[in-house]
């Protein structure tokens, strides 16, 4: 009885958000600018590439995608939210705009833009190289207590959601937020060649942003910023267990576009997006990156938002980061 309840009233939802989406008919006539901001080759990147090809086949017009990178995330949003809200821009706006404006990195927050859908959700990691000495999580945070400011690490801009990883779980385990200093990168992929390099001790990712390495044997995996397993390796161990503070974080990505969007334009690609994200091919692109299919409509991103602002902003504010607010 419960399966045919639940059933029923999924499709019900599927019939009236099929209806709603019908209105929605506007069509890009000429190429459309995806900003990115952040540096190619990381999950961000890859992802909203997949997407935009997907876009490009089903409106039969280019989709471009930029990557802005610069200003910590700063540019690249910036550029999102001030283009002309016409439809021909649009952008993988990050996790970061629920962070920057509490580091005192600009004005700009999720109220700046129009969000249209979520389409990605990854918990932090823990990634060292494969000669590093430090075998689990706790070895590494030992050493850190006994040597404060020895130990470096990176995965993003300072002030992005993987800093605030690192200096939270520092926080959250009774530790200053340099315990272990940060080194800003352009984006995870950037970073992770500097683990490689040797010029930093740790990175804090995504997971499956280190897939590749992971699976090479080049990067090791101490821990997952999550409370429940990877699909893709389960046996990384999860922070909210490995830790007194069970600290967990996740980023999140989407596709938003220019603040005042037209409420027709925007619909017509949240329909879109999500009939996309409705394939086989996607379920299948996703799949070979070791992640699940996620999504979340223009409603449920805006909620996220909110929430993750507050929360994430107390984070700052407990690391003693928290600038102009």
């Amino acid at each position: 009885m419960k399966r045919t309840i639940v059933s029923a009233v999924a499709l019900a939802a599927t019939a009236w958000a099929s209806a709603a989406y019908a209105s929605c008919d506007w069509k890009p006539e000429r190429p459309v600018s995806v900003i990115v901001p952040w540096g190619a080759g990381g999950t961000t990147d890859t992802n909203t590439r997949q997407l935009a090809t997907m876009l490009q086949q089903k409106f039969d017009v280019p989709f471009n995608v930029v990557n802005r990178t610069g200003g910590n995330g700063v540019v690249g949003h910036s550029a999102i939210s001030r283009a002309k809200p016409d439809g021909y821009t649009i952008g993988a706006a990050t996790v970061e705009m629920n962070t920057m404006h509490w580091f005192g990195l600009t004005d700009l927050t999720y109220r700046d833009i129009t969000p249209i859908a979520l389409i990605n959700q990854p918990s932090a990691s823990v990634l060292v190289s494969k000669d590093s000495p430090f075998g689990s999580l706790k070895e590494l945070l030992d050493h850190a207590r006994e040597n404060p400011g020895e130990l470096t690490a990176s995965g993003t801009a300072l002030g992005g959601i993987w800093h605030l990883a690192l200096a939270g779980m520092l926080n959250a385990e009774g530790l200053e937020a340099e315990t272990i200093r940060w080194v800003p990168s352009e984006g995870s992929a950037s970073a992770l060649q500097e683990l490689l390099a040797g010029g930093v001790d740790m990175v804090t990712p995504s997971l499956l942003e280190g897939k590749t390495l992971i699976d090479a044997g080049e990067i090791k995996a101490l821990a997952y910023m999550s409370d429940k397993p990877s699909e893709a390796y389960p046996d990384v161990p999860l922070t909210a267990r490995e830790l007194p503070s069970g600290w967990t974080l996740s980023a999140y990505t989407t596709i938003s576009a220019p603040a005042n969007m037209p409420e027709d334009i925007a619909c017509s690609y949240e329909a879109a997006l999500k009939e996309i994200v409705e394939t086989k091919e996607w379920a299948e692109f996703r799949s070979s990156l070791g992640a699940p299919v996620v999504w979340g409509g223009s409603k449920e991103l805006l909620d996220l938002m909110t929430q993750y602002d507050e929360g994430l902003g107390n984070t700052v504010k407990a690391i003693g980061m928290a600038k102009g607010q």
